[in-house]
């Protein structure tokens, strides 16, 4: 009797332990470090044909004048002027909203996690509808923004046919906080972005000002206990790897960050890279161009088309993400060709005595599919489930 007790005792103990593994297993956690780390290496390394090939892109590591940087101290001043320079030219962002009062609308259980729709200030003068996932597991957790088109895509319940697309519900089953945004008011009445103060007098480049929103993101996720503010992530897919990029490089809290086939500089022969649009670089007065690819007839109007003559390309906000992570989830727009641009951010990581620290996956499709959000996924899990980014957050 004694010894069945003593089993009995024995089984209870463990059952607790046996369940949350299998709880972990079912979630997909995150593996190992060690065995992650041989899986997403290889993103790290450009091809053979595109190492140290610089292009026709103007060094980051000369300050506008010509004068070259050496040193560590020079690159903070570089930094700088790079980040006053675009601010400059793009207009300067309000202050982020502190301390506000986030109001939750309703909430869910879902398959590990609570969900919640909330609202709150993501511009001075406007409120926004967004997803908050929060995973069952205790203690302080790593947190990703996803910025799409309209929140409910990253949460899986959007549009039937936009496919692996659902990436703070995978994130949230991982374990992650997930905190989903996006304009669903814009993209209904087809201006798509955010005008401050408004729509017809922009003070800000529209893609600038989703930053700013995207930022006001990660001061709600920061003030949550739930949350540890040092592992804070931003990812998005198309026009959400294009707000999640300029997020990332103007807001230095982002921990990391994953833009998947926004097109990372500009390139006129690609369609989809359009950023002379009214809402991103191209701001000017309604009526706006005809959308579409730059003509004679239908030009590029407003500050991308003096971004372009004075020979400024985005590898220069790339280059502010230094030495935080970053991952380019390529597709049709961004081919492994894009390392040549990413070079001048790899050489400005060497500078600050860091490897490893920028990389690329390559799909031939622009939509992203179990194989390239499982990449995104990993990467996401080393650097900040793992805590491998703690000792160069801000």
């Amino acid at each position: 009797m004694k010894f069945l007790i003593r089993i009995l005792v024995l089984v209870l103990c463990v059952l607790p332990i046996s369940v949350t593994l299998m709880a972990q297993i079912d979630g997909k956690p995150a593996q190992e470090p060690e065995i992650i780390w041989k899986k997403i290496v290889p993103y790290f390394s450009a091809p053979e044909e595109f190492k140290g090939q610089y292009g026709k892109y103007r060094s980051p590591l000369s300050f506008y004048d010509g004068r070259p940087v050496k040193t560590l101290t020079d690159w903070n001043k570089r930094r700088k002027e790079i980040l006053e320079r675009w601010n400059g030219k793009m207009g300067i962002w309000p202050d982020l909203i502190k301390n506000q009062k986030i109001e939750i609308i309703d909430s869910s259980r879902r398959d590990g996690f609570t969900q919640y729709r909330i609202r709150f200030y993501w511009m001075p003068n406007e409120k926004t509808d967004a997803y908050l996932l929060i995973p069952d597991r205790e203690g302080k957790k790593p947190a990703v923004v996803t910025v799409y088109y309209e929140p409910e895509t990253a949460v899986g319940l959007g549009r039937l046919d936009l496919t692996d697309r659902d990436f703070a519900y995978q994130l949230a089953k991982r374990g992650f906080v997930t905190l989903s945004i996006g304009t669903s008011r814009a993209t209904k009445e087809k201006s798509f972005s955010l005008f401050y103060p408004n729509l017809n007098n922009a003070q800000v480049q529209p893609l600038s000002m989703l930053g700013y929103a995207a930022s006001n993101a990660w001061q709600v996720l920061s003030e949550m206990p739930e949350v540890d503010s040092t592992r804070i992530g931003i990812m998005g897919h198309s026009f959400g790897g294009k707000w999640a990029m300029f997020a990332s490089c103007l807001f230095e809290k982002f921990a990391c960050a994953v833009w998947s086939d926004a097109g990372i500089v500009f390139d006129e022969s690609r369609e989809d890279i359009n950023y002379w649009e009214p809402w991103y670089l191209g701001y000017h007065p309604q009526p706006w161009r005809n959308r579409g690819m730059i003509t004679k007839e239908n030009p590029a109007k407003g500050l991308y088309v003096k971004l372009v003559s004075e020979g400024y390309d985005l590898h220069e906000l790339h280059a502010l993400m230094s030495p935080r992570p970053f991952l380019i989830s390529g597709g049709a727009e961004d081919t492994p060709k894009r390392w040549i641009p990413l070079n001048h951010t790899i050489a400005v990581n060497r500078l600050l005595g860091y490897e490893n620290r920028v990389a690329m996956t390559n799909r031939l499709t622009h939509s992203p599919n179990p194989e390239s959000n499982e990449q995104v996924y990993l990467f996401l899990e080393y650097f900040l489930m793992h805590n491998k980014i703690s000792e160069i957050v801000h």
